[in-house]
């Protein structure tokens, strides 16, 4: 009985475990195999001599001649060693060669290496050589799990032509990115950075500043805290307020680009543009710059300054555009184009156009379509005005077709001397107008004053030619050839004669200071 059973209860079993093992089968696609354990011994390849020296260094196997250890891929020599088999490591002196495929080698005259940490310490004269990278340094720890060169007592890097020493360092062979501290310097043969951080991907030879940092290329100079500079093809990318000097000229802006090649600065958001040299300056939220033809660009929100004088220049544009003719020669000069929608203010002269030119070769100021410019009291209109200056201060003005001088009196803010012609002249001494011509088709409205400049007589006059002199924001003295005209008492001045043809008083559009240029009025 018991054997039939027990012959009953076998079957089942094995029924059983043939279903469970046909249901794994159809489970388990394909078998899975054990990962083998990697072999992390250091193992002694080959050695001249191998002795046992207990009063020498009794924890050691001591060999000398020919050293040689295999670890994991990596192949080490020397001339001699200390191998303690126990904590799977090894001392090695003299001519100590790691190589790790065929990429990369570490050489030392010294170096300690744990095969359990896979941390090799080398020393003194180290060289860290991968693919086209050196690192030479007296103190090196290389980290194999993690592909880590560390060096901490000062180290070079030479990556094709440029070379970088610092005080403390890593470069990691892996990824070829690499962080330079304290004392940091970067050279190539066209420029020379210094900083205190620099990060640097030897793939694309590019270096990450993440402090003050200088940078000098040639006459040129940067100032930066935060960027990128492309060793390779000499160009950065520059944020947080960088600064760009070069011969005397400076931007600045929230970010910088610049190409040393092709010697181009661009500059976006705040920028400041410098010419010291020539005292004055170009602001805006877009700028740019070419260092070997002289050409600047400044726009959105775009103001020029003047400051060669006492009382600056303010002139706001869409749009200022710096050409430099003969450039690094003795008859350089430039002219400054402005456009559209100018407006300039000083204490003593404002202005409104279209569009300007300036040429510093003969200093003169040419406005364009609309222009109006007004001296004090005086405004002056025409379809082009010229003006010129002498030491950044006007010293005359020719004003072509339709000219129109008007000029409102102190006395009485109603009454205005005023002279239309074909054209005008007006010269200025200390920046106010001292004398004024008009020629062909003039006419002239004038009020005599007496005492405290109280107007008496209006004298309405037609001429050929005319000059008026002025001495303290008056009328001081008349001359013209033959005239033909009428004088009023003020009460009986006909309306048609009280305003010349072409009348207009401008001054709701005159700049009433240097924040005020930004706000375009058009005539009514």
């Amino acid at each position: 009985m018991r054997s039939k059973r027990s012959f009953i209860v076998l079957v089942a079993l094995t029924l059983m475990l043939g279903l469970v093992s046909s249901f794994a089968q159809k489970q388990k696609k394909r078998p899975v195999r054990k990962a083998k354990a990697q072999d992390s011994r250091v193992y002694l390849v080959h050695a001249d001599l191998l002795h046992f020296d207990e009063r020498e260094n009794p924890n050691a196997t001591i060999l000398n001649g020919k050293v040689h250890f295999t670890h994991q891929g990596a192949r080490l020599y020397c001339d001699s060693a200390y191998f303690y088999e126990a904590s799977n490591s090894f001392e090695a002196f003299g001519h100590v060669k790691m190589y790790q495929g065929d990429t990369l080698s570490l050489l030392s005259d010294y170096a300690f290496y744990d095969g359990n940490e896979q941390l090799a310490r080398a020393r003194y004269n180290v060289v860290l050589t991968h693919k086209k990278t050196k690192l030479f340094t007296d103190s090196l720890d290389f980290d194999r799990i993690y592909n880590n060169a560390y060096f901490f007592e000062g180290g070079k890097m030479i990556d094709g032509k440029t070379t970088l020493t610092s005080d403390w360092g890593e470069y990691n062979t892996e990824t070829k990115m690499s962080v330079f501290n304290y004392d940091v310097k970067m050279q190539s043969p066209k420029f020379f950075l210094t900083t205190d951080t620099l990060y640097y991907d030897t793939r694309i030879s590019m270096a990450h500043i993440v402090g003050p940092s200088n940078i000098t290329s040639g006459e040129s100079h940067i100032y930066s805290e935060q960027g990128y500079y492309d060793t390779k093809n000499d160009r950065a990318r520059l944020m947080n307020r960088s600064v760009l000097t070069n011969g005397g000229k400076m931007m600045v802006g929230d970010s910088v680009y610049y190409d040393s090649k092709q010697g181009m600065s661009q500059a976006f958001r705040n920028v400041v543009y410098v010419d010291s040299l020539n005292r004055n300056k170009l602001t805006g939220n877009y700028g740019e710059y070419y260092d070997y033809t002289g050409y600047a660009m400044c726009t959105d929100s775009a103001v020029a300054i003047d400051y060669s004088q006492g009382d600056s220049l303010y002139m706001h544009a869409d749009t200022f555009k710096i050409v430099t003719f003969n450039i690094e020669t003795d008859s350089v000069y430039r002219k400054i184009h402005a456009y559209h929608h100018v407006r300039a203010y000083r204490r003593d002269v404002q202005a409104v156009c279209d569009s300007l030119v300036y040429n510093s070769k003969d200093s003169c100021m040419t406005m364009y379509h609309d222009p109006i410019l007004w001296n004090n009291g005086q405004q002056l209109v025409g379809d082009q005005v010229d003006v010129y200056l002498k030491d950044s201060v006007i010293d005359h003005a020719h004003i072509y077709d339709n000219s129109f001088s008007i000029q409102q009196l102190l006395s009485d803010t109603t009454c205005y001397n005023q002279v239309s012609s074909k054209e005008m002249f007006a010269f200025f001494v200390n920046g106010e107008i001292r004398e004024a011509r008009a020629k062909g088709n003039v006419l002239i409205g004038y009020y005599f004053e007496e005492g405290d400049s109280v107007p008496i007589i209006y004298n309405y006059q037609q001429t050929s030619e005319l000059r008026m002199f002025m001495k303290g924001k008056k009328l001081e003295s008349v001359w013209t050839p033959k005239t033909s005209g009428t004088m009023y008492p003020l009460n009986q001045i006909p309306e048609d004669r009280k305003r010349l043809p072409g009348f207009m008083w401008y001054d709701y559009i005159r700049p009433l200071d240097r924040y005020d240029i930004f706000n375009w009025r058009p005539k009514k």
